[in-house]
């Protein structure tokens, strides 16, 4: 015989709907972009451990099975924060024209660069 009483299913649902709300209230709210991520993954961190603790009844299980469910979260937050320094780019880049380091138009498939036109001569001498 279990010793532990059985959760409200329905109330758990919906706190799952009530965070879902949060979080696509959150996209529309005016606020930074880091400040909008860090809620958005605060509201999916806490919706995922509902679902862990009670969906899957892991808040029953045995410390050892919690331990080998919590692993992947610590591994996942370490290699987030690990890659986060490669990820920075200029959003803007895009629309400055290409570097300056780039191949002249057609050299990437083998052909010659187009060369370019002289500007016409000015009239008179």
């Amino acid at each position: 015989m279990s010793d532990h009483k059985e959760p409200n299913y329905i109330a758990i649902w919906g706190w799952l709907l009530l965070l879902t709300i949060t979080e696509v209230a959150t996209t529309r709210l005016p606020i930074p972009r880091l400040t909008m991520a860090i809620l958005l993954v605060g509201q999916a961190m806490t919706k995922a451990l509902l679902v862990a603790m009670y969906f899957m009844h892991l808040k029953y299980e045995k410390k050892v099975l919690g331990m080998i469910a919590f692993t992947p979260l610590v591994l996942c937050v370490f290699l987030s924060v690990m890659l986060l320094p490669d990820s920075k780019h200029d959003p803007n880049a895009a629309s400055q024209g290409p570097p300056a380091s780039a191949p002249a138009e057609g050299a990437e498939h083998g052909e010659a660069p187009a060369a370019e036109t002289p500007a016409p001569a000015p009239e008179g001498h």
